[in-house]
């Protein structure tokens, strides 16, 4: 079984993301390529103590990049990464701000 720290990356803070956070309680993450719904679901209950009404995932492709240098062009690939959007149950928020205790 996965921990916590190994499916959850990251919050998102986008402008998007915070204006679902403020109408609709919505909060976007950073997880694992390999987590499912359900596995991001308990994450998110276990470290925010909070109550999951629903996930949805989005598989993001990484962008294709070049650089010029003095030996020619240098091409490369950022890595793909996985994002969760996740609907908590009315009443319930997290403070991604707070302090870890």
């Amino acid at each position: 079984m996965k921990t916590t720290d190994m499916i959850l990356i990251r919050p998102l803070m986008t402008e998007k993301i915070m204006a679902f956070k403020e109408s609709d309680g919505k909060y976007g993450f950073q997880v694992s390529l390999d987590a499912n719904k359900i596995e991001i679901k308990r994450a998110v209950e276990h470290k925010f103590e909070v109550e999951v009404k629903s996930v949805s995932t989005i598989n993001v492709k990484g962008k294709q990049k070049r650089m010029n240098s003095q030996k020619g062009v240098t091409k490369g690939k950022r890595s793909d990464w996985k994002k969760a959007i996740v609907t908590l149950v009315e009443g319930h928020s997290i403070d991604i701000f707070a302090p870890k205790q």
